[in-house]
């Protein structure tokens, strides 16, 4: 049994589930051609400079482009808003709510959430021989909206087909005051799909590694296929972790209880779904964390493990029509954990993932610190930024204080953590009166220094 408790777990469930099961929709879409030009023109003032550079002047191009015709077009090829209708709308949506202040201070909390995660992985100290990602290098805009689709990303390989040089995050709506655990999976679309994406052939070269590695293990047929053809959300996982540490593996593993009626992980995976069953996304999770370097590492590990463990218990593991034996399963994570953490990849100039983004002690330190600050409104409000605090932090704190404090109630420190990631947008020289998008790279080239 692991000495990491994590007593309040069920109340997180809990607050997830309410949060999934609120099916309010959002601001209404904005299908009407003139109307959607006219707010566009009037965003302009109220976004920043990065963001109408890279993301309202080439969009808005797009769209004088297409006309009101072909935009009608559009809208009527994909009814129930699953392909481009739904990408050209959650494009206005996510300039439309950033400019003209939906829900602005849990809109302010999520947009610098996502931008922490994001230009974290860019700007990692460890990254300094990697070159920047062959697409975007601008954090994803955030917007509410789709509660049945829950939390998703739109990468910037496909908001590029509207001209976006970033790309789009989506929540529900109810996740502006509720279901503090579905922060976590922030780490999993931004940290991890978006940075997939961005760089070529990142994926498949994953993809490969991942089957390699399973085969050479002398793993059941079928594992291999079954694992590799779900690397975007495998690698997504445990990308995740490495930018947000255990808190994300921990937080998962509460919300995706949180969709079940039984609130245990499930323990199936079919043929057609992309992500892998819930109980491998759980082992994955505990031996993505061994593999961080906390000291801790070893016993969260092991709680994660133990809160798998315990929702698999007896019954089958199908993955793809086939049973496959628990301990067959779990050995399975552990390889493409290790695979996928620690294997080098040419796609990052032979640098494995986990020597780009960690998870260390001084983070540790530093959410215990935020920890004192979620323990009561009158200290949240108090919060000043601090060197070296950053919004993963910050998500990371309100998840341990939620799941490890018997008694304590996810939605005061939900609302806690808001205030505290506001404060800290609020200081993001990104969201400025007039800032490029990578200021401190830009400089004269001179021909000679004078003496």
């Amino acid at each position: 049994m692991s000495p990491i408790d994590l007593p309040n777990m069920g109340a997180c469930v809990d607050d997830a589930r309410r949060a999934l099961l609120d099916q309010a929709s959002g601001p209404a879409e904005p299908t009407n051609y003139v109307k959607l030009i006219e707010r566009l023109a009037q965003a302009r003032s109220k976004l920043p400079r990065l963001y109408r550079r890279t993301m309202l002047r080439p969009f808005v191009a797009e769209l004088d482009d297409l006309g009101a015709s072909e935009f009608r077009a559009v809208l009527r090829s994909d009814p129930e808003r699953e392909g481009e209708a739904s990408l050209l709308l959650d494009i206005a949506q996510a300039l439309l709510q950033n400019a003209e202040g939906y829900e602005k201070v849990a809109t302010a909390a999520f947009q610098e959430v996502v931008a922490d995660l994001y230009d974290g992985f860019l700007s990692a100290e460890d990254r300094a021989e990697v070159k920047p990602p062959d697409h975007g290098v601008v954090a994803p805009l955030v917007k509410w909206g789709s509660p049945e689709s829950g939390p998703y990303t739109w990468p910037v390989d496909a908001t590029g087909e509207y001209g976006a040089q970033a790309g789009v995050v989506s929540l529900p709506p109810s996740h502006a005051h509720a279901g503090l655990v579905g922060w976590s999976a922030l780490g999993h679309e931004t940290a991890g799909h978006d940075i997939l994406h961005a760089d070529d052939g990142l994926l498949l070269e994953l993809r490969k590694k991942v089957r390699d590695a399973l085969e050479s293990a002398g793993l059941p047929d079928g594992l291999p296929s079954y694992w590799s053809n779900r690397i975007d959300e495998t690698a997504s996982d445990v990308l995740g972790i490495l930018n947000m540490g255990p808190a994300a593996g921990a937080g998962v593993i509460a919300y995706f209880r949180g969709f079940s009626a039984s609130k245990r992980l499930g323990t199936a995976g079919v043929s057609g779904d992309e992500h892998p069953a819930d109980v491998l996304r759980g082992w994955l999770a505990s031996e993505t964390v061994r593999l961080l370097s906390f000291k801790d590492r070893e016993a969260w590990a092991d709680a994660l493990r133990d809160q798998t463990d315990a929702d698999a218990g007896a019954r089958p593991i199908r993955l793809a029509g086939a049973e496959v034996p628990k301990a067959v399963a779990m050995r399975s994570a552990v390889v493409v954990a290790r695979t996928a953490v620690q294997e080098p990849l040419q796609s990052l100039e032979g640098h494995a993932l986990g020597q780009i983004q960690d998870w260390r002690d001084r983070d540790e330190r530093i959410v215990a610190e935020l920890r004192r600050c979620l323990r009561s409104d009158a200290q949240a409000k108090q919060y000043e930024r601090v060197k070296g605090h950053y919004a993963a932090h910050a998500v990371a704190a309100a998840v341990y204080e939620a799941l490890r404090v018997a008694g304590a109630d996810p939605s005061q420190i939900f609302g806690r953590m808001l205030v505290i990631l506001a404060k800290m947008h609020n200081a993001n020289p990104a969201w400025g009166p007039s800032f490029l998008a990578r200021v401190l790279g830009v400089r004269r080239h001179v021909v000679h220094r004078l003496r």
